[in-house]
């Protein structure tokens, strides 16, 4: 069976990716009120030919977003026979005059519907940039959790439906592609932090194809230094640290001392991997330099504005510490980044102290560590990820430890009765 050879061009032409035409695809459905049910699969059947006549909602859908007949998308009509009733919603000129209709974008008259291509502006990008707002705060406040990573990849296509189907200028375009690119890199981030490892290096290479086309440095930073977090999580520092070297050489860096710290703090983080303790020290020092030198109320991406400052630095600073096993220093670390943290950064505070109970525990402060640990809220609903894994570890390090002290039963008691609770 042969494929849908001008399908695969016009996706290629678009910068789509078999995820990021399922999405645009089902960004449109969800505008005309419909379910979005299409994957990547569906579009690999569209792409093998497997599937040459898609479901008529699909097809309006795909329409939509190369603002052509479906026809010219390589797919063959199975002469389904002309409905004798007046059109449908389901007709695709008819269901976009409805979707138009109820978002204020009204035809001229005298202009055949067919032609009508919505101008797309500053005002459609700064409505993408309030959803993107909403997305990092939920992100601070909840990390990791699978419904972020879905709803930063259905906003990216969004934006990417917005420019296969409508008309701009070229910053208005450059800015779209930095949107999808911004929304692609939280979906990264999200599935990083909630350790769905292949998801993230999914995201990572499909935004940073689309941070390239917006020429925007600031969204290629924040992917490339995500980039390093991931393989920092995988426990390849080597390729860490090269991700976290193309951030860090990036123009902007030496535009905005903000930036060049926060690469430095990630550079230290992946390094106490390498149990290079001089050069996990020298690029804190770096990092602490460049935050000092940065200046406060400077136009700078929400997303950097949001998280980075002195609490993160030491966060980052106590990651590394605890790596090179350096747990007075580590402890020190999360004390200050403890105090400093803003009341909504939730998912850094349970981290940051997990962490802590891991540094004291490794001074031989039993019980300390264990308050601290039972510290953190244990409401499943809240329980992140790494902070699971983290307890869980802090627990095996107890009991290995100190099998027989009280800190020990205590503390198996804690998990035993936590256990009970969530089921």
């Amino acid at each position: 069976m042969e494929g849908n050879e001008i399908l695969r061009k016009r996706m290629a032409e678009a910068g789509f990716t078999q995820t990021g035409l399922a999405e645009a695809v089902n960004a449109d459905l969800r505008s005309a009120g419909y379910e979005g049910t299409v994957s990547d699969r569906t579009v690999r059947t569209w792409l093998t030919g497997h599937s040459r006549w898609p479901h008529r909602r699909q097809r309006a859908a795909l329409e939509a977003v190369f603002d052509c007949p479906v026809a010219e998308l390589g797919f063959t009509s199975r002469q389904e026979p002309a409905a004798a009733c007046p059109a449908s919603p389901e007709d695709p000129v008819l269901r976009r005059l409805l979707i138009s209709a109820s978002t204020g974008m009204a035809l001229s008259a005298g202009t055949p519907a067919h032609f009508a291509v919505r101008r797309v502006g500053a005002s459609d990008v700064e409505r993408l940039r309030s959803k993107f707002a909403v997305l990092i705060a939920g992100d601070h406040r909840y990390g990791g959790k699978l419904t972020i990573e879905t709803q930063a990849s259905a906003l990216a296509g969004e934006a990417l439906a917005l420019q296969a189907r409508g008309t701009a200028g070229q910053r208005v375009r450059a800015a779209l592609y930095g949107c999808a690119a911004s929304f692609t890199s939280s979906a990264m981030w999200a599935a990083t932090d909630g350790r769905r490892f292949d998801a993230a290096q999914r995201h990572f290479h499909r935004a940073a194809s689309l941070a390239a086309m917006s020429g925007d440095p600031t969204i290629q930073f924040r992917i490339w230094s995500h980039a390093g977090s991931l393989y920092r999580h995988l426990a390849r520092p080597s390729d860490a640290l090269a991700a976290n070297d193309v951030a860090r050489s990036l123009s902007i860096t030496r535009r905005d001392p903000l930036f060049a710290s926060l690469g430095h703090a990630r550079h230290a983080a992946i390094l106490g991997l390498t149990g290079d303790g001089r050069a996990v020290r020298q690029a804190l020092r770096h990092a602490q330099t460049a935050l000092d030198q940065s200046r406060p109320g400077e136009q700078r991406p929400l997303w950097l504005n949001a998280f980075y400052d002195q609490a993160e630095l030491d966060n980052l600073a106590l990651a590394a510490c605890l790596a090179l096993g350096n747990y007075e220093d580590a402890e020190a670390h999360a004390h200050r980044s403890l105090a400093l943290l803003r009341p909504d950064m939730l998912r850094t505070r349970a981290i940051t102290t997990a962490r802590l109970a891991h540094a004291q525990l490794g001074q031989g402060d039993l019980e300390p560590a264990v308050t601290t640990a039972m510290s953190i809220p244990n409401e499943p609903a809240d329980r992140h990820p790494r902070v699971a894994r983290l307890l869980d570890g802090f627990g095996s390090t107890l009991r290995i430890t100190a099998p027989s002290s009280s800190a020990a039963r205590t503390w198996n008691q804690y998990t035993h009765d936590s256990r009970r609770n969530i089921l």
